[in-house]
């Protein structure tokens, strides 16, 4: 059994901390910062206050669907390997023990479920700290699972290699490389590293030669049509449009803040970014043949059977899944239980008996209360 992990519920200590703004930080400076992340994300004080965009969006309801529910088959194939359904456990953490334990619980449930995992930032372990469950324990727990790497894109411009990028892929027997874009995080966080030129480029030369598909990904602020043409024609496999409407990490970089004027800007771009139906649907009609995953502010199945139709291949849940992740695997698999459901009845409610019907299904525009 996994132990469990005590839930932070409060975020006070954290403006009391005096932290270090050299850019250069230790292993141990990000290491706090990992664990302010999660305490942060499970207060639920770091939300946007805007809905993702999914609210706008219904299906027909299909009174005789003329299906058993049993037999309606929600498994994809992604990146070339079958997943039992179109979910992702989103990239969450990479430092400290508990990222461990998180990681840990993700792996166990995803093994018994067949759904895809991404990993935490990997930075720490690459720079010769503990791999807090980022090693192959995580492909020992799930040796059949889509499994990906993770690692910031701006470190490919402050001495991240492809040599390094490697190792990643391969500290973790990884299916793909996730690399995650936060421009906006980077520049409210203490430290944060804020000369992004030449990441396109970057992006780009570990494509070709990092040797496994590539995902570029936002963390909560949406990813455009142009930023996506650009990152397709650089190389990636995939996309995650990663949109506004769940943690707003501009948010939890000001709460991490110690000086009122950082506390300040966090709260001025805590809604900042594009929701991630709007990314969605403007991606997927600009470039239909790209492989898409939605991920922010996706609450449950219903949205999720909402993104699959609006041109997702796969779904993600991050913070949503965060707090059973800390307390062990089956909690895990009774989330991602839940998710799947739903996603089975809006299948069943649209008589759809599989993802690709359910991506012909009929919309309708919600009437809202006045």
């Amino acid at each position: 059994m996994v132990e469990n992990v005590k839930t932070p519920t409060t975020i006070t200590s954290l403006h009391s901390r005096k932290r270090a703004v050299d850019g250069a930080q230790n292993n141990g400076d990000i290491e706090q910062r990992k664990k302010d992340h999660i305490e942060i994300i499970l207060s639920g004080k770091a939300r946007h206050e805007h809905d993702s965009g999914f609210r706008g969006i219904a299906f027909v309801h299909n009174a005789l669907p003329e299906l058993d529910i049993g037999d309606i088959d929600v498994s994809t194939i992604f990146l070339g390997k079958k997943l039992k359904l179109p979910y992702l456990a989103s990239s969450m953490t990479g430092g400290p023990d508990q990222g461990g334990i998180i990681n840990r619980n993700i792996a166990e449930a995803a093994q018994a479920m067949g759904f895809a995992m991404g990993v935490g930032s990997q930075r720490i372990a690459l720079g010769g700290g503990s791999g807090h469950g980022l090693d192959n324990e995580v492909r020992r727990i799930a040796p059949d699972i889509a499994l990906y790497a993770n690692l910031g894109a701006v470190q490919l411009v402050q001495g991240m290699s492809v040599d390094d990028a490697r190792r990643a892929v391969d500290a973790i027997s990884a299916d793909a490389l996730i690399l995650h874009l936060n421009p906006l995080q980077e520049v409210l966080q203490q430290g944060g590293d804020v000369n992004w030129k030449g990441v396109l480029s970057a992006i780009e030369n570990v494509c070709r030669k990092v040797g496994v598909p590539v995902i570029a990904k936002e963390v909560g602020a949406g990813i455009s049509v142009d930023v996506a043409t650009r990152l397709r024609n650089a190389g990636v496999s995939a996309i995650d449009v990663a949109g506004a409407g769940g943690s707003s990490w501009a948010a939890v970089e000001g709460l991490r803040r110690a000086d009122s004027q950082g506390q300040s800007l966090g709260e001025v771009f805590r809604n900042w970014g594009l929701p991630t139906a709007d990314c969605l649907q403007a991606v997927h009609s600009a470039m239909p043949e790209m492989l898409l995953i939605a991920s922010g502010g996706i609450h449950d199945g219903l949205d999720g059977a909402k993104a699959i139709r609006l041109g997702a291949a796969l779904v993600g849940q991050a913070g949503a899944l965060l707090r059973a992740a800390t307390l062990g695997p089956e909690q895990v698999i009774a989330h991602v239980a839940a998710w799947e459901k739903a996603l089975r009845i809006a299948c069943f409610c649209t008589a759809s008996k599989n993802l690709i019907e359910l991506r012909q299904a009929p919309l309708r525009r919600p009437q809202h209360d006045p």
